[in-house]
This record gives structure tokens, sequence and C-alpha cells, in this order.
């Protein structure tokens, strides 16, 4: 068979279509994850990360492929990238420990801090009700939990930085932070880049930090579980230092992050013990390895990469991707999120290419071979926060080798916005920052 070709510019290249068209399968029901789930399962980790969390479909699929991993090959824990503490109570219910007269979707309208409905939806209902049934016929070591990855809160600890700057900082000029900290460093609005900002001046850094920490130690002593407590004695060491870098914003506040999230899978895989097989839900900026995109020219890292480093040829990261459609997002840090669209993909990007190319969704294994004009190719894919502005689109595109970032991706072709679990929302907050 002839090689197909188009062109671009000058320069002929060979045609995707073909490599795509190989590795592809179609994404209708749970059945058609298992040859995924089956080709993953002997990892010790599976990362599956989603390019829109506040999509239905990235929801869905990756909760249908985690109940694959978890009925077929035993995958005894599920670690996202939430706050520990909002986690807890989550997790004693669903171990048959507390709260077993209350309901999956009873206990996900007491998470109260913003982004809540990134969990607090009736997706997330749906998957943790099954778990919970299943849990309750299992022996206690046989269990599946849920773990909150965020041992320093995040964004509790943006809302006290916002409370404190507002009772002692009130003249400082206030700039609402469009890129939401949990998607991409040094991307975003041109007009606030997280890189940019410096969230309090200089002469404030010890007093947030000394407030963070306290709240933080208080938080742990109200609390405590055993995943907080066994590991307080190496946070305690290390939460002024990664709060005073929090502060400092940037690539190094970034690159904290990525590095505590990927200390709380190391916590969760010693706790398995061997043998034991875990599952981590993030975003894709999160999840995909770094070194598959431009971040890491940037001096940026991820918890993917985190991961494969750490576990050489035991980790597998599934990625996904999305054409159009509809999201939950807000267009400003801390205020209430509201169903937006998603435009078109942009025709250059991966998702151009895979619409044009496929017929609807479907799952694409990339096998061991990351040659070919798909798989090694460099174009833009689309990451969708928290905080999204369809007029800034063009802006959410990460420079991407797909065969270098992820081990396989779930493609959607259209979306629709997450059901929020409850019409509750935090009053905005403002950050305020200084640029000097």
């Amino acid at each position: 068979m002839s090689t197909k070709f188009h062109r671009s510019g000058a320069a002929a290249v060979p045609d995707p279509s073909g490599q795509i068209a190989a590795m592809t399968g179609p994404l209708g029901t749970e059945r058609d994850l298992r040859a995924l789930a089956d080709q993953v399962g002997y990892h010790r980790l599976v990362g599956i990360g989603s390019a829109a969390e506040g999509t239905h479909e990235s929801h869905r699929w990756r909760t249908e492929l985690s109940r694959r991993l978890i009925e077929d090959h035993r995958f005894s824990w599920i670690g996202v990238d939430c706050d520990w503490q909002d986690c807890r109570q989550i997790n004693q219910w669903l171990c048959g420990h507390d709260y077993q007269d209350r309901n999956a979707a009873d206990l996900l309208t007491t998470l109260d801090r913003w982004p809540a409905t990134m969990w607090a939806n009736d997706e997330m209902a749906e998957f943790l009700t099954w778990l919970h049934r299943r849990n309750r016929s299992r022996r206690s070591v046989e269990r599946v939990g849920l773990y909150g990855l965020d041992r320093y809160s995040l964004w509790r600890s943006l809302r006290k930085i916002s409370e404190w700057l507002a009772v002692n900082a009130p003249d400082r000029p206030p700039i609402t932070l469009q890129g939401s900290l949990c998607c991409l460093p040094y991307r975003q609005d041109a007009h606030h880049t997280v890189e940019s900002l410096r969230l309090v001046p200089y002469a404030c850094e010890t007093d947030v930090v000394d407030t963070l920490v306290g709240v933080r130690q208080h938080s742990v002593a109200d609390n405590g579980d055993e995943y907080a407590m066994v590991s307080e004695a190496m946070l305690a060491s290390g939460a002024a230092h990664y709060y005073r870098t929090l502060l400092h914003g940037g690539r190094q506040s970034w690159n904290a992050r990525e590095h505590h999230l990927a200390d709380s899978v190391e916590w969760l895989v010693r706790r398995g013990g061997p043998g034991a097989r875990g599952i981590v839900w993030a975003h894709n900026t999160h999840l995909g390895d770094a070194r598959g995109t431009d971040m890491a020219g940037n001096g940026v890292t991820s918890l993917g990469q985190l991961l494969r480093e750490r576990h050489l040829g035991e980790v597998t990261l599934v990625g996904s991707a999305a054409q159009q459609g509809t999201v939950l997002a807000t267009s400003v840090w801390g205020s209430a999120e509201a169903v937006t669209p998603l435009p078109a993909a942009a025709e250059d990007s991966h998702e151009g290419l895979l619409h044009r190319t496929l017929d609807g969704p479907a799952v694409l294994i990339f096998g061991d071979d990351r040659s070919g004009p798909w798989l090694s190719g460099w174009r833009g894919q689309r990451a969708v926060g928290t905080v999204y502005r369809a007029e800034y689109d063009m802006g959410n595109y990460v420079k991407t080798w797909m065969g270098g970032r992820y081990d396989a991706l779930i493609w959607l072709e259209e979306t629709t916005a997450l059901t929020p679990a409850r019409n509750k929302a935090d009053p905005p907050i403002r950050l305020r920052a200084s640029h000097g």
C-alpha cells in the first residue's frame, strides 16, 4: 500500500490518518473499555487524565475505566487531585466506617470549597454509590478507598490568602486570577498569567506562611486519620517551604505542587504494599508526561512524568481529548460555574485531526512503537480547566507529542456539561496580587 501524504506549506509529510485508524476502537459502552483495561491492568499505577473536568463524558469514561480496573484487575485505591480533608469523610463512608446513614449525593453536597462541582456532581455520585455497594460485600482489606492527593489543601490555602489580604493589606489593588492554578502554569489570559503573579508582597510572606501552617495543623488535629497522621512529620517539615513557594507563583509553585501530588501517590503505594495497584485521577496537564509537551522546555514538570520516573515500566497514562460541546466552567477564579460553550477545536490541533479522521467517540491504544506521523508529531492539544473563557480558547493549547505524553487516549467527539449535585456556590473569591 502506498503511503498517503498531505502538504503543509512546501513540505510533504505522511498522512497520520492511517496510523490513527490502526490503533482505534469504538467507544459506545463500557465493554469498549475492556481491551484498554486488559492492556494496562497489569501495571501498578494507571493514571486517567481529563481534558475538560467540567464535562459529563470525561467523568463517565474515567469512572467506567476505573470500574473495569477494580472489577477485573483488583485495583485497590483511587487517588484524586482533591483536598485530602474533603475526601476523608467520603472515604470513611466508602469503607464502611462512618456516615452509613447517608448516601453519596448527600455527602458530596458537604463539599463547600471552590471548585466543589468538580467532584460534587451527579456523575461522581453514581460512581461512589456503585463503589460503596461493592465494598459492602467485601472484607475490609478488600475495600477500595478514595483519597485526596492534595494534603496541603491548595484551594483552602488560596482562600486563606485572600482573607488575610482583605484584613491586612486592603489597599492592595485586587486582581482576579484568570488562569486556574490547577491548569496551565504559564498560559491562559495574556493580561494575568500565573507565571507573572505574586500573590502577596515580600514583606507579608512570613505572616501569611505562618497563618497557612497554623490552619493546616488545626485541620489535622481536628480531622486526623491514618492517611494524614502517619505522614504528618514529613509534611510538617516541608509545609512552610511549600506555602512560601506557592506565594511566589510561576514554575516553582507549579513544580512544587506536582512533587507534592507525586509524594502523596508514593504514600498510597507504600500503604497498599507489594502487589497493590492504584488509579490516579487528574487533569491532563497534571497526568500527562510533561516531557511530551513544550512545558518541559520551559522548566515545568508534571505528576505523570514524576510517576513514570519513579516507577519505570509500571505506569500507564491515559489522556483524553474533546472536539466541541458544552462544559461546566467559570470565567473568573472563585465564582460560580455555569454551562459554557466549548467551541470546535482548532483545525491544526490534535483534536482537529481526530475529528476529521474518526467517526465518533473512540479509544486509542498506542502500543510500544511511538514512531509514525501521528504519535511522533507535534500539534496543539486543548486543556480546559475549571476557569475557561471561550474567547481565549486559542490560548488553551499545549504543544504535544502524543506518543510521549500518554500511553492511550479517550476521544470525545461531543461533550455535555456536568450536572452539579447541588445548586450552591461559594461566594466569589478575589485574589490580590503583586507584580513586584
